[in-house]
C-alpha cells in the first residue's frame, strides 16, 4: 500500500462515518498563534477542543503537515523526521472514547490489513488523583486485544496547563515473520506505537488542579510516515516511497554514511516544504529554521569534501516532494533558495576562517569562546567545531 493509498483509506474511512475532511495544507499556524510552525495535528484545533463551534461540524478528519525542531539531533536514526504528516480524527462533543477506539481497531485491521494478533493497546491505569480508564479497558477486552494499564505514559497534555486527559495508544508488533508477539509495549521495543486516541476531558490550571471540560472531545493522531513504514515492510521511515527519490539519487552524488544520508535527505526535503509554504531563510524567527536546516546539510556535506555543492542536486527529489505536498510553483524557487543559501554560507565560512586565525583562538576553545563567536561573528558552534575547527 503506497502512501497515497494510505491517505485515501484513512480519510475515506472517516468520511463514510460522518466526518468532514478539513485541510492541513500548510506548516504555518493560524493567524495570532505565537508558534513558528504547526507541530501537531491538534494544534490548529485547540479552540474547538475547548468548546468553540467548528464551522465544519463536530466530526472532523484531517491530514496535517507538521514541523518539529526539538528532535533535530535525532534525525539520522530510523524514525525521526523534521517535516512529517499526522493523520487525525476528532469528535467535538459528539461520540465518545469507546467508539473512537472501536473505529481505530476496525481501520487498522480491515482497512490496513494489520492482523489482530499483531495489535496491543495501553490505557491510563490511574494515579493519585484519578482512577483507571475503565471504559477503554472494557473496549479492548471486548475486542480481544491485549491491553496494558500504565500511569503517566497514557496521560496526554500539550503542556503544564490547558486541555488534557487519558489516552489509549495502539501498538503494532514489528518482530518480523516467524516471530510471534511477546512481552508488552513497556517491556519490548518491537511493539511500535502507531495511533494515539486522547479523551480530552479536563483543563489543567496553573495550580495543577483539573477542571472537567464543558465539552469533552476525542483527538486522535497517527504519524503517516511511521504507518507507511509498517505497511510497506520497511525498517526505517527513509525506506518508504516518500523518500525513494532521495535515497536512490543522493548516494551516487555524494558518498555519505547512512545517518548522514538520512540527515541530508530529511533536511533538504523539509527545507523544500518550508519554502513551498512561502517561508524564506533569514537570521531570526520563522526564517531561521530553513536557514539552519540548509546549513546543517552543507556542514555535513563539506565535512567530507568541501567542494560538494547543492548545484549538483537533481530536480527529481524536490519535484517528488513538492508534488506530494500539493505545492505549486515547481522546484525552481526552492533551487534558487538553496543556491543563495550556499553562497551566503560559503561567505560566512571565509569570514570565520579569518576570525579563527587570530592568536587568541590558537588553543582549545571554551564556552565563552563559542558564545563570543556566535554573538559577535554569527558563527554557530556546530559550524566552528564541525568545519572550521573539527575535533
Amino acid at each position: 500500500m503506497d502512501t497515497e493509498q494510505i491517505l485515501r483509506t484513512f480519510t475515506d474511512f472517516f468520511r463514510e462515518r460522518g466526518h468532514r475532511l478539513i485541510t492541513g495544507t500548510t506548516l504555518l499556524p493560524p493567524p495570532g498563534d505565537p508558534v513558528l510552525f504547526t507541530t501537531s495535528g491538534m494544534h490548529p484545533l485547540t479552540p474547538y477542543l475547548l468548546g468553540e463551534p467548528h464551522p465544519e461540524g463536530r466530526r472532523l478528519v484531517d491530514v496535517q503537515r507538521c514541523l518539529r525542531t526539538t528532535d533535530l539531533d535525532e534525525v539520522g536514526d530510523t524514525t525521526h523526521l523534521t517535516v512529517f504528516e499526522m493523520l487525525g480524527s476528532w469528535s467535538l462533543g459528539d461520540y465518545g472514547h469507546p467508539q473512537s477506539l472501536r473505529w481505530g481497531y476496525e481501520l487498522l485491521r480491515d482497512g490496513f490489513g494489520i492482523p489482530h494478533e499483531r495489535l496491543h493497546a495501553t490505557v491510563f491505569g490511574g494515579d493519585d488523583t484519578l482512577g483507571p480508564d475503565t471504559d477503554s479497558l472494557r473496549v479492548w477486552d471486548d475486542l480481544g486485544v491485549p491491553v496494558e494499564p500504565t500511569g503517566g505514559d497514557n496521560w496526554w497534555s500539550n503542556g503544564p496547563t490547558g486541555p488534557c486527559g487519558p489516552d489509549s495508544e495502539i501498538f503494532v508488533w514489528t518482530g518480523g515473520p516467524g516471530t510471534p508477539p511477546q512481552g508488552r509495549p513497556s517491556t519490548d521495543p518491537r511493539w511500535v506505537e502507531v495511533w494515539n486516541h486522547v479523551h480530552m476531558r479536563y483543563h489543567r490550571h496553573d495550580d495543577g488542579s483539573l477542571e472537567p471540560l464543558r465539552q469533552p472531545g476525542i483527538d486522535t493522531g497517527m504519524g503517516l510516515e511511521r504507518l507507511a513504514t509498517l505497511l510497506q515492510g520497511r525498517d526505517s521511515v527513509y525506506g518508504i516511497d516518500l523518500f525513494d527519490p532521495w535515497m536512490r539519487m543522493l548516494p551516487p552524488l555524494w558518498d555519505l554514511d547512512e545517518p548522514s544520508l538520512r540527515l541530508v535527505s530529511d533536511h533538504l526535503r523539509s527545507a523544500a516544504v518550508i519554502v513551498g509554504d512561502g517561508v524564506r531563510p533569514s537570521n531570526t524567527g520563522r526564517g531561521y529554521v530553513p536557514r539552519r536546516l540548509i546549513r546543517r546539510v552543507l556542514t555535513t556535506l563539506w565535512r567530507g569534501e568541501p567542494s560538494r555543492t547543492l548545484a549538483d542536486l537533481p530536480p527529481e527529489p524536490l519535484d517528488h516532494t513538492l508534488e506530494h505536498f500539493r505545492q505549486s510553483g515547481g522546484s525552481d524557487p526552492v533551487v534558487a533558495v538553496l543556491h543563495d543559501e550556499e553562497r551566503r554560507f560559503r561567505t560566512l565560512l571565509e569570514r570565520g576562517r579569518r576570525v579563527l586565525t587570530r592568536p587568541e583562538f590558537a588553543r582549545t576553545l571554551g564556552e565563552e569562546d563559542y558564545r563570543y563567536l556566535h554573538d559577535t561573528h554569527g558563527l554557530p558552534r556546530e559550524l566552528v567545531s564541525g568545519i572550521l575547527r573539527p575535533e
